[in-house]
């Protein structure tokens, strides 16, 4: 059921042309979610939701948003386009102008506006829920609906969050942050409220608690997906220990310190968030920033590249143009790691600690590009020819939905 009142039969959001919903249409980001865990699920018969998708809907394997952190990718799915537009480009950087290392914990480095508020103030019913409360500023950025996070369930107000009594409506208390009932209640709060309301667009962000913990054929992980029907994610995720179990760690502000003095280069890990207890803020992606003068970057880029663990070492210019980023929020050079390689600033900026003996998995680089792309309903045979043909990105997935759905 879609909204009585008038509406346009479609909106241009970014650029980017959206039908109206013609039934309620939800879109769950499963943070984390590598290609591997369905794959595993499916082995083992744990997941019949996403197996019914995968033969009587739409399934495809879409690329990430560079680099593969959370923030890029959730902003990208609910722009409908890249990080070169809306500006958002890691969770932590570094703003030239200033020298100021700003974590993003709200909608201000955005710069463009979402589809969600764009349909709201167009007269759709919206909902947005996410998982951490860091997600929530940017995902209803401007909108005139819902928007909440599990995190803070237990104090959402009309004023701030468009609702109130959460934790009352979904039956249970606010979940602990690291856990994987963090994911659940953001699903059983988007269950509850399309029982009790009509719906157009609702959008369910997800935790990649599970993923960073657990691979993906151990019983965890298997426990997990049966309680999940994802469609989109946000990156993929693997493995950076060594057979020993140890972090397998590139301190690239360390050699450079070594090479160049300390106080010469700055990196920059823009996995950084509140919440590093699963990866230490490291993954496959930094960035790298020069301060002395003498410094030729692709001097310097040549040296990364030397290094073990290294896939790519490449110019401002070089990164914005291959992975579609804003100019003026990227580093002199863009380091991305070899599958299995964490890259982090110095040793001294990390702690390891809270990892507890268990395996580093984080994510970042291309090798966690790859995410399932699913719908629960087929496509027209007009658009089945037309995606395949292109490579499908995860912020495509509006569109798919809206545009693309037999009716």
């Amino acid at each position: 059921m879609t909204s009585e009142i008038a509406h346009p039969l479609s909106l241009a959001v970014n650029g980017r042309d959206y039908s109206w919903p013609v039934r309620t249409t939800v879109i769950i980001c499963f943070d984390g979610c590598d290609p591997a865990y369905l794959e595993a699920a499916r082995k083992m018969k744990a997941i019949p939701a996403i197996d019914r998708m995968v033969r009587d809907g739409f399934a495809a394997v879409a690329l990430a948003a560079m680099p593969t952190f959370t923030n890029p990718n959730n902003v990208s799915i609910v722009c409908g386009v890249p990080p070169a537009v809306h500006g958002v480009s890691g969770n932590f950087y570094l703003d030239r102008a200033t020298g100021e290392e700003i974590m993003m914990v709200d909608a201000t480095p955005m710069r463009a506006p979402t589809l969600l508020a764009a349909f709201a103030k167009a007269g759709a019913r919206v909902v947005a829920i996410t998982a951490k409360d860091k997600l929530r500023k940017a995902l209803g950025h401007q909108l005139d609906g819902i928007a909440f996070s599990a995190e803070k369930a237990h104090s959402c107000t009309l004023a701030e969050n468009g609702i109130e009594g959460v934790t009352g409506l979904v039956g249970r208390e606010t979940p602990e942050l690291y856990s994987a009932d963090l994911s659940l209640f953001v699903l059983d709060a988007g269950i509850r409220l399309l029982e009790i309301q009509p719906t157009d667009l609702m959008y369910l962000s997800l935790s990649d608690y599970v993923q960073h913990r657990y691979a993906p054929d151990e019983p965890e992980a298997i426990a997990f997906m049966r309680a999940v029907v994802g469609v989109v994610a946000d990156h993929g995720m693997n493995d950076m220990a060594a057979d020993d179990g140890e972090p397998n760690v590139l301190y690239l502000g360390d050699v450079l310190d070594a090479e160049y003095g300390r106080g010469a280069t700055r990196v920059i890990c823009p996995i950084t968030d509140p919440f590093v207890r699963h990866h230490g803020a490291m993954g496959g992606f930094v960035r790298v920033h020069l301060f002395a003068p003498h410094l030729d970057p692709e001097v310097v880029a040549c040296l990364v590249r030397s290094l073990p663990g290294v896939a790519f070492a490449l110019s401002r210019d070089q990164a914005c143009e291959r992975f579609e980023l804003p100019e003026d929020r990227e580093g002199d050079l863009a380091i991305i790691a070899e599958k299995g390689t964490a890259i982090g600033a110095r040793a001294e900026d990390h702690d390891l600690s809270q990892l507890a003996g268990e395996r580093l998995r984080s994510h970042g680089g291309l090798a966690e590009q790859q995410v399932p792309f699913l719908l629960s309903h087929p496509v027209t045979p007009q658009h089945q020819v037309e995606l395949g043909v292109a490579p499908l990105r995860n912020f495509d997935i509006f569109a798919v939905a809206l545009n693309c759905v037999r009716s």
